[in-house]
């Protein structure tokens, strides 16, 4: 081992080692949190300057980081945000929680990780660890990121060191934080991965170290393929489920209520979040490299990305109960975000909801408590609108109130109680005793 690694392990294990966060959205600020929390300097890094003047002037723009948490940063922990790639020299360790979305292909898209590679490389000097935090397929840290960090004239391995650390984020979950997470680690040489592995076990609560970058990248892809093909499976029996006249909701409580062997999973209007709905082609279109199939992946793709489609058709149905076409007819969808209790809309299926009934000729309006005004998406084409209040006489106008995202903030009582026709996909007025018969599930 060089004098690099053991400077390098000394710092980290005094707690001196300066830590480089790339990518300040839902993944680099809860990892801030984390390393400032343990007493860790902290740069953060962006190209969007918007980002960088907020947290500069301690306002946060992710819900569950308070501004109070930012002036923190500030004041116990020397934390300083930049737009500046110069600085990136400074930190002993940079860690990319860049996004990597797939392309209008499906194809994975790794704009962000190269560009973001190729400024570190500008700046890269000997003694440092970049460690690549964002979702992406087996082989990306080592054939794609280290070449590129390489045309720094430095050698990986030699000069500086390189690690895989999925993020295993859940923004809005109260149970786990970034810092109370276990990280699985690993890197393209063991002193790489031993590097990483006492870096994060300074911050969160644990490091699973694997052999090499290849494991960790498929670990992370195998998290959420699991759950998009159980959730495909839910999906596909809502759809059984409901031509039966069963509610496929009572069905899952009664099978949960089985301690060994089950567990419990929930259909929905479409997947969102950054991860499930695609993370799973990474690995698709990697099996098609290599001349292999993933059928179960695709098929969990089909029939997850089918159920928009169904939910509006299905919608057009218990309108046509009342004598109503979706065309002219006012509907309100309640929640943008992708699940409950978040301002994250990221891959969130409300859009593709609300193109349909635009499309179909629906005088859309929403709602959501978290997003006040709809975001501009790249895969998207929405006119701009902003939340409507919730409001008795407001509800009363509408022909259907479409329940998207279960936001705990709702009165489901009160919305029921003031529309003629509530179409839920997330079972969210289950609780909802008078006025059932407005209640129609999709």
């Amino acid at each position: 081992m060089t004098n690099n690694y053991d400077e390098l392990i000394q710092r980290i294990e005094q707690g001196n080692a300066y830590v480089g966060i790339l990518g300040l959205g839902y993944v680099g600020l809860p990892l801030i949190d984390a390393f400032s929390s343990a007493g860790f300097r902290c740069l953060g890094f962006d190209v969007d300057e918007r980002k960088i003047e907020s947290l500069n002037a301690q306002k946060s723009y992710i819900k569950h980081i308070s501004d109070a948490k930012i002036a923190k940063w500030y004041a116990d922990a020397d934390f300083s945000a930049t737009i500046d790639a110069s600085k990136l020299a400074q930190p002993d360790a940079l860690l990319i929680c860049v996004p990597t979305p797939l392309d209008d292909a499906r194809d994975p898209d790794l704009s962000f990780v190269e560009s973001t590679a190729r400024t570190i490389a500008a700046h890269l000097r000997p003694g440092q660890i970049v460690i690549l935090e964002s979702t992406t397929y087996p082989t990306t840290t080592r054939d794609v990121m280290v070449p590129i960090l390489e045309t720094s004239g430095l050698k990986a391995g030699v000069d500086f060191y390189v690690a895989y650390s999925p993020e295993r984020e859940d923004p809005g979950n109260p149970t786990f934080s970034a810092a109370g997470i276990p990280k699985v680690v690993g890197g393209i040489d063991i002193p790489s991965r031993d590097l990483a592995c006492a870096l994060y076990n300074k911050a969160v609560a644990g490091t699973i170290p694997v052999d090499n970058c290849e494991i960790a990248e498929a670990a992370k892809v195998l998290e959420n393929i699991y759950r998009a093909v159980n959730i495909a499976l839910v999906n596909e029996l809502k759809v059984l489920f409901d031509s039966m006249d069963i509610d496929v909701w009572a069905v899952i409580n009664a099978a949960k209520t089985k301690p060994f062997g089950f567990q419990a999973f929930y259909p929905g209007p479409g997947l969102g979040g950054h991860c499930i709905p695609i993370d799973p082609f990474y690995l698709s279109w990697l099996a098609r490299k290599q001349g292999l199939n993933t059928r179960f992946i695709e098929l969990a793709g089909e029939v997850n990305s089918s159920m928009p489609t169904y939910v509006i058709n299905r919608t057009s149905e218990f309108l046509n109960e009342v004598s109503k076409p979706i065309k002219g007819s006012k509907i309100c969808m309640l929640g943008v975000a992708y699940k409950k209790d978040v301002d994250d809309p990221r891959e969130s299926p409300s859009f593709t909801l609300m193109e349909i009934l635009l499309r179909r000729g629906a005088e859309l309006t929403y709602n959501d408590p978290h997003v006040p005004e709809l975001p501009k998406m790249r895969h998207h084409d929405l006119p701009e609108m902003k939340s409507q209040e919730l409001t008795a006489e407001f509800l009363s106008q509408q022909d259907c109130v479409l329940i998207a995202t279960d936001h705990s903030a709702y009165d489901y009582d009160f919305i029921v109680e003031h529309s003629s026709l509530i179409v839920d996909t997330r079972n969210a007025t289950s609780a909802v005793q008078s006025g059932r018969e407005k209640i129609r599930k999709a």
